[in-house]
């Protein structure tokens, strides 16, 4: 049997994101502003310890310089004071050996260091080969004039040299390695600071009502993203334009569009008694609906073409829910009865709510309209004012197909109907509604209900002041 290995996800792609660029502005000004402190603070560290390597180094040569020049003066009788280990190791002190002219150690402060007198005068390096810190700084006294006259050599070990240098370059870089954390958060404030005219800019985008976009403000731009900001209230003023253009275009069409179907209604009226029975009325019928259709349309592209158009402060009042919903369906109840649908109310509160009447007529005209059309003839539409959750709402429920789960999130779209829905709507209400809604506060939530076939609308309405 033939077994084929699965394939081996390629590290790649993973590869390309982590080395991948930052997209934001703000993260890689930051990091590369703190990529170069961190490059100078190691820099400037680097330097110190040089700097004062040649420093101390040339400051005990000359101190070892002097030790030996005092031990190879006129006085041959001197002798080195003794050391210890600690002495040298811990605190520096210089060995001294003094030596004869055949060459044999005369007198050390230390014998235990294996170091012979060295060939050439001068300072020199040397490593005493079998001891752990085995390196050493030496110098030599030049020979003197006479032929007895005794060599001197001093000796420091090296390793003290090397933990001076460091100490002293640690002393030297603390104040930066305190005041790299310091700089490194001033450095994040003021990136941040300079960001905060970009977030600013993305609000007010963020803000922007799609049916009536404004100019940006540019008080506060940096001047480096003020092109973008100009070049976007350009754009914003053309969508403006073809915004109004479209307005315009849709009031004149429904105003020019009313006055005739109305004349059309009233001709049809008045031509239903002369109508005789049989085929002919069933046309008429058909007519008839089709003209009651049409004004439907061109009343809510007429509202439509309101909401759009920039809002004017509205005057607020307090509205009793309660007497609106009884007044939106009683006027409601010619559609109704048309219909043949059974219309309930119910309400258990009498909330109030501070908003224009218009435009809560609006709302819940529209919903009522909605379910009655969708009602199947016979039916029930039922009106509930109740509390859910501690919050006022209004449901407004019908017995009709209600909406498959793939289109909810659609039925708020201009002009979207749901398909095999049956003639009559316009696509138009329950955007007309949730509009009208979400202006004053209120929230319009639309699902299938739970114990038979139908849909629940509805609003949550907005708290009370206070």
């Amino acid at each position: 049997m033939n077994t084929t290995a699965a394939p081996t996800p390629s590290a790649e792609p993973i590869v390309r994101k982590a080395l991948r660029r930052p997209r934001s502005v703000r993260t890689q000004l930051l990091l590369w502003l703190i990529t170069l402190h961190l490059a100078a603070a190691v820099l400037t560290g680097w330097f110190t310890f040089i700097a004062y390597g040649h420093l101390v180094h040339n400051a005990l040569d000359d101190q070892m310089r002097l030790v030996a020049e005092s031990y190879g003066g006129g006085d041959s009788q001197k002798t080195p004071r003794p050391l210890d280990a600690d002495d040298i190791f811990e605190h520096g002190a210089i060995v001294v050996q003094i030596w004869n002219t055949d060459g044999t150690l005369r007198a050390t402060s230390w014998p235990l260091l294996p170091v012979a007198l060295q060939p050439r005068s001068g300072f020199s390096d040397v490593d005493a080969g079998t001891r752990s810190r085995a390196n050493w700084r030496a110098y030599t006294v030049e020979p003197g004039t006479r032929a007895d006259q005794p060599r001197v050599q001093v000796l420091q070990n090296e390793d003290y040299r090397k933990r001076r240098v460091l100490k002293r370059a640690l002393l030297e870089g603390l104040p930066i390695a305190v005041l790299l954390p310091l700089t490194l958060l001033i450095l994040w404030l003021i990136v941040s600071a300079a960001s905060r005219s970009l977030r600013a800019v993305a609000r007010d985008v963020a803000s922007q009502d799609e049916r009536s976009p404004t100019e940006l403000s540019l008080a506060r731009v940096p001047d480096e993203i003020a092109p973008l900001v100009t070049a976007f209230n350009n754009l914003l003023s053309r969508v403006r334009s073809a915004f109004a253009t479209q307005r315009r275009f849709v009031q004149d069409a429904a105003h020019e569009l009313r006055t005739p179907m109305a004349a059309i209604g009233l001709q049809i009226e008045n031509l239903r008694a002369h109508v005789p029975a049989g085929e002919a009325t069933d046309r008429f019928n058909q007519l008839e609906a089709g003209v009651t259709r049409a004004q439907h349309l061109i009343e809510q592209l007429l509202s439509l073409s309101r909401q759009d158009a920039p809002q004017r402060a509205m005057a607020r009042e307090a509205i009793d829910i309660e007497v609106l919903l009884r007044e939106s369906v009683s006027q409601l109840m010619v559609l109704a009865d048309a219909r043949r649908v059974d219309v309930g109310f119910e309400g258990s509160i009498t909330p109030v709510v501070s908003a224009p009447a218009a435009e809560l007529r609006s709302v819940f005209d529209n919903l009522i309209d909605n379910a009655l059309r969708y009602a199947p003839e016979g039916g029930v539409v039922d009106v509930r004012l109740h509390e859910a959750e501690g919050h006022a709402v209004v449901d407004v429920l019908d017995n009709g197909p209600g909406i498959p789960e793939s289109a909810m999130g659609r039925v708020f779209d201009r002009f979207f109907r749901v398909p095999g829905a049956a003639a009559g709507g316009s696509g138009l209400g329950l955007a007309i509604a949730r509009t009208a809604a979400e202006r004053n506060g209120m929230r319009i939530e639309l699902r299938n209900r739970d114990d038979g076939p139908g849909l629940m609308a509805r609003v949550h309405l907005p708290p009370l002041p206070g």
